[in-house]
């Protein structure tokens, strides 16, 4: 069972004449270059799944299954029907993301240096159930293409990573949280899209200008928990996991005999030497998995980029307390990632920029100066 929502086009504010552009600009401005939606069917494998991951360079896919066999919470159901019929012809009864891939690996009895076969048997699982090992592909989200930019910052602003766009559809409301939606094809659109959207906005010069450390706009999320460089792979999945963390920084181990490896540790004041992310695992051949998991993280990382199957082994992306929030912006749009560390002059982590926070924050910038 999953929950599925959708987001229609709300009663627009109040707004303000002296911004002409962003304020008449809807989700379907977002769309236009977009490909068709990349998916995966119900009975797809674990490792087929990964496989789709890799080629498309996506972390996330929502999975298809034939009509009639599948019903979300409240009788929610995101359909794709024929275009000139109207017949339906599978149902997104839910989207698998990287976090739940490494929720499923880091089961009990995984890891272990003689459990080849075990992780050969986790990976021939259908997709369809692992659905839900994590929070957010409990839920499909779907954004009206006629939804104002305003509405959809409003949702990605409140930590929603991805949206499904009908195209040529149709939905019906029922009652509560009951959705019936159809379209003959779908795109994605993510937080990543939206903010590639605002980077380029000119109305928008005078928040990127503000330092991220500046206290009104609480940019920063001053709490961090990382791994340390002596933490091996199976751990680190099994900490994020737990945590429902899509990546973690990983920090020097202390001096400290006793500090856990296997565990997460207080970032704060430590100095960062990598990132960790559930993308990592994506560039990770099925094949080769298993004896990779007991390596330690920094190895494991630099494997990748040695073996080509990591774009580049590149230092961590960060930005200090004084950078500007356009700095900020502009580096998790040209480095294509979906935090910036905040260290000080030494290194020293001092907390985290997310995609979720730069929205928020753009967004509550502009109500206040456009649309009061």
């Amino acid at each position: 069972m999953q929950a599925t929502a959708e987001i229609q086009a709300a009663g627009s504010p109040r707004r303000s004449q002296k911004h002409p552009m962003l304020k008449d600009k809807q989700v379907k401005d977002l769309i236009v270059d977009k490909r068709r939606l990349v998916e995966v069917p119900y009975t797809a494998t674990l490792a087929d799944t990964i496989n789709t991951l890799m080629a498309n360079k996506v972390v996330a896919v929502p999975v298809a299954a034939p009509p009639g066999q599948w019903i979300g919470a409240g009788g929610s159901m995101i359909l794709e029907a024929d275009k000139q019929t109207g017949a339906v012809r599978k149902h997104y009864i839910g989207m698998v993301t990287m976090l739940d891939i490494l929720a499923h690996i880091a089961g009990n009895g995984c890891g272990d240096d003689d459990d080849d076969a075990h992780l050969t048997k986790k990976m021939m699982v259908p997709i369809s159930s692992i659905i839900g090992h994590c929070l957010e592909s409990l839920s499909v989200w779907t954004l009206s293409p006629n939804t104002s930019i305003v509405d959809c910052m409003e949702v990605f602003s409140k930590g929603i990573h991805r949206a499904m766009v009908p195209v040529n559809g149709r939905s019906e409301n029922v009652v509560g949280v009951e959705l019936t939606e159809s379209a003959s094809c779908y795109r994605m659109l993510t937080q990543m899209d939206l903010l590639r959207f605002l980077n380029d906005q000119q109305e928008l010069k005078a928040i990127m200008s503000h330092k991220v450390s500046d206290k009104q706009l609480q940019a920063i999320t001053d709490t961090v928990f990382g791994v340390t460089n002596k933490a091996k792979v199976i751990d680190v999945i099994k900490c994020m996991r737990t945590a429902s963390l899509n990546a973690v920084p990983i920090v020097e181990s202390s001096n400290e005999i006793t500090e856990d490896h296997t565990q997460l540790v207080n970032g704060k004041k430590r100095k960062i030497v990598g990132t960790f992310s559930a993308t990592d695992l994506r560039g990770c051949p099925v094949s080769k998995m298993q004896p990779l998991l007991n390596l330690e993280v920094l190895d494991f990382l630099k494997m990748l980029s040695n073996t080509g199957m990591r774009s580049s082994w590149r230092e961590q992306v960060t930005c200090h307390p004084e950078s500007s929030l356009g700095e900020v912006v502009e580096k998790v749009v040209s480095d294509n990632v979906h935090r910036v560390w905040v260290v000080d002059e030494q290194g020293l982590l001092e907390g985290v920029v997310s995609l979720t926070d730069m929205i928020r924050v753009i967004r509550l910038w502009y109500l206040t100066e456009f649309l009061q």
